[in-house]
């Protein structure tokens, strides 16, 4: 009998070990497409067969797992990546090929493009800041000056908060425009820009699971003017009318833009006017743990049996408050050392500490995801004893960062 093989298509630093270690425990065999399998360190670390494929080739990605199926049964194919969400619809593409339960391409590829995702929430009545689209400086401009300063520039199409920047007045707009075009910034599509409303508020992250809501995170930010994500904590502290409401939201996002099968994570702004649509991710968060910390429910575990085309279960073991606290450099240079990760490690109520960077390694800020050395997540009966237990955690944990020389 042929060995039940799980597919994954590309890899992730932060999920993508997860995945490979919850299809081991659910007897699967996991195999890693990818177009460069050296970048994922957990592949080499834990032994996992990797092959090299151009993952932006859909008749490549076949053609291989046509090839897999010789060998192995194929229980599933799915994947993900830190920096492109329309890998995701190349995966739900290589599903229909194959006949397997997967996400709708067509759904996936309406949410990549964030002004076509802006005009089909907008179109169903879904609260969402004000936009525009430009292709060039002078569009960006005449677009900042309509909506009104200060105004969020970013591309139309990314993830990982890659290339968004508050600009809070017209220098900074044509700073960020001429960064954006000036051949820097790595475009994931054709080079369009959106220009957003600043819709201020607390931020919170909608965790989802085909129609349903398995709870809110609260998320905070490194100050302007990127959005570096610093801390989160699950699930939010919110009342029942302000959960309600942004269920409501989200259940409307997902009818707008045709999702329903699988993951989605939806981030708002608590703003004057209620929840406001910031995104519509039609993936799984890039960071699940918080919710299996504090309820018992291992969101990619039950992804996997969703992509097997088996049943899942969504339902808490526990009611726990889960927090997490991301380890930020405040300078570019050369990483001296970092330590006290074992004894950070050894706090009661620790779930995990991770440190991404080696010492010597360079240190350079992006303004996005990338500028995560680490992290640390905790959880408890209480928020108070959690933050309390995150706090005494990262507090054992410190590091050297020697400046570049200047010249």
């Amino acid at each position: 009998m042929a060995r039940r093989a799980l597919i994954l298509v590309e890899g992730h630093r932060s999920i993508g070990l997860r995945y490979v270690q919850a299809a081991q425990r659910l007897g699967l065999y996991p195999i890693t497409l990818s177009a460069d399998p050296t970048q994922y360190d957990y592949l080499a670390a834990e032994d996992i067969e990797a092959i090299h494929v151009d993952t932006d080739n859909l008749d490549a990605l076949i053609r291989e797992c046509s090839r897999l199926r010789a060998t192995y049964n194929i229980a599933g194919i799915t994947g993900f990546t830190d920096l492109d969400e329309s890998l995701y619809a190349t995966v739900g593409k290589l599903c229909r090929h194959f006949d397997l339960p997967g996400p709708n391409p067509a759904s996936v590829e309406r949410c990549c493009d964030k002004f076509a995702q802006r005009q089909l929430l907008a179109k169903a009545g879904v609260p969402v800041p004000a936009y525009r689209l430009a292709a060039n400086a002078t569009e960006v401009e005449s677009s900042a000056a309509e909506i009104g300063l200060p105004v969020i520039v970013k591309p139309a199409a990314g993830s990982g908060s890659s290339g968004v920047r508050l600009c809070r007045d017209v220098d900074e707009v044509a700073e960020h425009t001429a960064y954006l075009f000036g051949g820097k910034h790595t475009w994931v599509s054709s080079p369009r820009i959106l220009v957003e409303e600043f819709a201020q508020g607390p931020f919170y992250i909608v965790h989802i699971m085909g129609y349903e809501v398995i709870g809110i995170e609260a998320g905070a930010f490194d100050p302007p003017p990127h959005f570096v994500f610093r801390e989160g904590t699950f699930p939010a502290p919110l009342t029942d009318d302000e959960y309600k409401r942004i269920v409501d939201v989200s259940l409307s996002c997902l009818r707008a833009v045709g999702l329903g099968w699988g993951p989605t994570c939806i981030e708002f702004r608590w703003t004057k006017r209620g929840p406001v649509v910031i995104e519509v991710n039609p993936r799984i968060s890039g960071g699940p743990q918080p919710v299996q910390l504090a309820y018992g429910v291992d969101l990619i575990a039950e992804h996997i049996k969703l992509v097997m085309g088996e049943e899942w279960d969504l339902r808490g073991r526990h009611s726990h408050i889960s927090a997490w606290r991301c380890l930020l450099p405040d300078r570019d240079g050369i990483l001296d050392w970092i330590d006290g990760d074992s004894r950070a490690t050894a706090v009661s109520g620790v779930a995990e500490v991770k440190i991404y960077v080696k010492p010597k390694t360079p240190i350079v800020r992006k303004g996005d995801y990338r500028d995560s050395m680490g992290y640390v997540i905790a959880a408890s009966p209480s928020l108070a004893q959690t933050q309390a237990i995150l706090q005494r955690a990262v507090d054992l944990i410190s590091w050297s960062i020697t400046p570049f020389p200047t010249e």
